[in-house]
């Protein structure tokens, strides 16, 4: 049986190789505010990845 909702996990790896002299990216040493953050931008790439599921695009 799978779980109806699926707990993500603190991404520690991620949170513990963020870049620290960057220009690009800034460093959050706040491990909610970073889990916030992360999460985010997960649910951006996910929207915005095409799904192979939906077969050939009609034009």
């Amino acid at each position: 049986m799978t779980p109806k909702h699926i707990k993500i996990k603190f991404p520690l790896w991620q949170y513990l190789n963020q870049p620290l002299f960057s220009r690009d990216t800034k460093l959050v040493l706040n491990p909610y505010h970073f889990a916030l953050i992360w999460r985010l931008q997960l649910l951006e790439r996910c929207w915005t990845k095409e799904c192979d599921a939906k077969g050939p695009q009609q034009h």
